[in-house]
């Protein structure tokens, strides 16, 4: 058995998911695992068609929900790492050896694959903003595209992550406060072929997104008084 993962979580991504299905595959022999986040298209069916097993959950959970739901599966089932995509298709599987290769030196425990370049004006606003606020020195803090060993995986398997409704500043406090070293490797995104971002999509959005995580960062301020990152 491969004991690398490959979780995509999938809301109406019929357009996009079987093609990255596919071009993981040509990467080599990772298990995809789909998760159905409430899709009303033909998601579920293009997924397996490609070669990928889903998971459909019985009422949408959100990005983070659909990601932490394959992370518990990847957790029971024994694998010893999980990568994390997106399904529109802005994630290119040809840097899945590089991420992985970086995460079995052993010297970090999650691998975010980075690409600053890509952001709007308003993503860098919030890029720019949180690290301000965290004191991280991430440059692509929304990055979806990571690796996780296997302490990385325990530790969003559990109850503390379930709590978080985002993947990405959420995420990387818990792991800076459990002590977890991260690190960033420069990757291309691509333009998603269908839809727009859910948390950049407009400005009342952002703003939004940007009070909630806020909170959650001041309630983190004191237990990660020091920067794990570098």
């Amino acid at each position: 058995m491969n004991s690398t993962l490959i979780v995509i979580p999938a809301r109406n991504e019929a357009a996009s998911i079987g093609g990255v299905v596919r071009a993981i595959a040509e990467q080599g022999s990772y298990p995809v695992l789909v998760i159905n986040d409430g899709s009303t298209d033909a998601t579920v069916t293009v997924a397996q068609e490609a070669g990928a097993k889903v998971l459909t959950l019985p009422l949408p959970l959100g990005a983070w929900g659909a990601m932490q739901t394959g992370i518990c599966f990847a957790l029971r089932k024994g694998y010893d790492r999980v990568v994390t995509m997106d399904a529109d298709g802005q994630h290119e599987p040809r840097y899945l050896e590089s991420l992985l290769d970086l995460l079995k030196t052993g010297s970090v425990d999650v691998v975010i694959g980075a690409c600053p370049e890509r952001g709007s004006p308003a993503r860098k606003l919030a890029w720019g903003y949180f690290r301000r606020l965290t004191g991280f020195s991430i440059e692509d803090l929304t990055s979806g595209f990571r690796a996780y060993n296997r302490k990385a995986i325990e530790l969003l398997a559990g109850r503390e992550a379930t709590l978080l409704d985002y993947q990405d500043v959420g995420i990387l406090l818990l792991l800076r406060k459990a002590g977890l070293r991260i690190a960033e490797l420069p990757v291309t995104i691509q333009p998603r072929q269908t839809g727009r971002s859910r948390i950049f999509s407009s400005w009342w959005v952002v703003a939004r997104y940007m009070a909630e995580t806020t909170l959650l960062c001041l309630a983190h301020w004191q237990v990660v008084p020091v920067r794990q990152d570098d």
